[in-house]
């Protein structure tokens, strides 16, 4: 069904809907994915039986069949407030860090939404007799499953996959803010409403994927011979990781500019700017294509070839992350490259970080000082970097000094000079031509994160502390190890 929606008079949208849900709550639901919305709505339809005249939705049944003008409110208890007021960006959903950079975790400290205006009155009631005598609330079925929608609602807009220690801090916040609601049988007082959360998010998350989103959609878990599918989720803390076409829009004509694309590219003199808005645009096809194909990155660089230039990959990490590529990377190593290059000399056992940090007595340079932090990741961190970084002769042959390695850079010299530094994915250079090694992270970072490529587990700590240290993106969440690192790194440059 196409939809005309009135948020204000400055803000009227066009949104399709493929199948509509039973409940007029399922469709507010929906709405409020769709447009980025957080609060209870108020849906009012045109209806043709009264000459257009607006009134309240109550039942799906009521909608015509093809097409109709919408006008929604936030529904509110004193006060007929609009949207005009609202903020209607589904970005601001999400929490941003000290550096700038949008993650998608839910916010420290969580805040709790306001409730009905029913279930307000009874917690407010309830605080009051638990700090006079500790009287604990009774809280009937209905109250208990009004709370749970609404918290579920706003971590959906965070996360929609949260982790364990996330329902933790969920629901400790609920119980610090409300008392009453403490449950005498738990050590913490919050542990059957975790459960409880948990169970919820799980129907919440299949409400939505039955309405059609996409990204709960692809996780739909269907058993086979192989065993239930695995969730493809979001694993790098990306913000934008499987969005919905356009509005409007349909697979065909997505790929009909993908197409287009692939012409412009085979041309002499490529227009970079008609490249980027078409880029822009066949967004969510390439996403649908590499997170639900999960194609190899030979196919994806014949049917997306703009994907593996430069100015694309930052502009797809940027879509994916709301993050600047090299800016957030190369800020990073700035910001610690004085005490890695403390941490280094004192590990003074480790072959691969000595022999690094001898090169700096010959060049100290700033560029060559960030090239060692980087090469001396893995040494440091023990991880396996056999596999990753190479340094080949220009005349060495190109499927000889590739093979075996799925994730990698490779570094070209002629006599003592590096003359070409390039990425490898998958047993084949997809990039080359880049200056220096930090360039060259920066662009496997960008081509990981746009391919869906997992980091390789034997480098598993090495790109967690690119990602989360230097790149402070969903540093959040840590191993315990590069936790540790970080607490070493702050002590000196704080």
């Amino acid at each position: 069904m196409l939809m005309r929606i009135i948020l204000s008079n400055e803000d009227i949208r066009r949104v399709t809907i493929d199948n509509l849900p039973e409940t007029v709550d399922d469709f507010c639901l929906l709405l409020k994915t769709k447009l980025g919305l957080d609060g209870d709505l108020v849906v009012q339809y045109q209806d043709p039986e009264f000459d257009n005249e607006l009134c309240n939705l109550s039942s799906i049944s009521e909608l015509p069949k093809d097409r109709v003008t919408l006008k929604v409110y936030y529904k509110s208890y004193h006060t007929d407030s609009t949207l005009d007021t609202a903020s209607l960006s589904s970005s601001s959903s999400l929490d941003e860090s000290p550096g700038g950079s949008q993650t998608r975790q839910l916010p420290q400290p969580f805040v709790i939404p306001s409730f009905s205006f029913d279930v307000e009155l009874k917690l407010r009631q309830g605080n009051e007799a638990y700090h006079k005598d500790g009287t604990l609330l009774d809280v009937s079925k209905d109250m208990k499953s009004d709370i749970l929608d609404k918290l579920a609602e706003v971590i959906y807009v965070h996360n929609p996959y949260p982790k364990s220690e996330e329902y933790d801090q969920v629901a400790q916040a609920l119980i610090n803010k409300h008392p009453c609601l403490r449950e005498p049988g738990s050590v913490h007082g919050w542990f059957c409403w975790k459960f409880s959360l948990k169970f919820k998010m799980g129907n919440f998350r299949q409400k939505l994927r039955v309405a059609g989103c996409s990204e709960l959609k692809v996780n739909s878990r269907t058993s086979g011979p192989a065993g239930p599918k695995k969730l493809k989720r979001d694993k790098k803390s990306e913000v934008n990781f499987l969005p919905d076409f356009p509005e409007g829009m349909i697979q065909s004509n997505l790929d009909m500019d993908r197409s287009a694309m692939a012409v412009e590219m085979k041309k002499r003199k490529v227009d970079w700017k008609q490249i980027g808005d078409m880029m822009n645009d066949t967004f969510p096809l390439r996403r649908k294509e590499i997170v639900e194909d999960e194609p190899l990155v030979a196919e994806v660089k014949e049917r997306w070839p703009a994907l593996f230039s430069e100015q694309q990959i930052v502009a797809e990490f940027a879509r994916l992350t709301s993050v600047d590529l090299k800016g957030s990377l190369f800020a990073g190593i700035d910001q610690y490259l004085a005490r890695f290059l403390e941490l280094y000399k004192a590990k003074s056992g480790i072959v691969g970080l000595t022999r690094l940090t001898r090169q700096l007595d010959e060049d100290s340079s700033t560029q060559r000082k960030r090239t060692v932090l980087l090469l001396g990741l893995p040494h440091y961190l023990r991880d396996d970097p056999s596999h990753f970084f190479k340094t080949v002769e220009a005349t060495d042959d190109e499927q000889v000094f590739t093979k075996e390695m799925k994730v990698g850079i490779v570094m070209v010299k002629e006599g003592e000079d590096i003359v070409d530094v390039s990425v490898i994915l998958e047993e084949a250079v997809v990039l080359c031509g880049l200056k220096d090694i930090p360039d060259a992270v920066a662009m496997l970072m960008g081509l990981l994160y746009a391919l869906n490529i997992d980091y390789p587990k034997e480098l598993k700590y090495t790109f967690e502390v690119i990602q989360k240290v230097l790149m402070n993106i969903g540093g959040g969440q840590c191993s315990s190890l590069v936790h540790g690192l970080r607490n070493r790194l702050l002590r000196k440059t704080m």
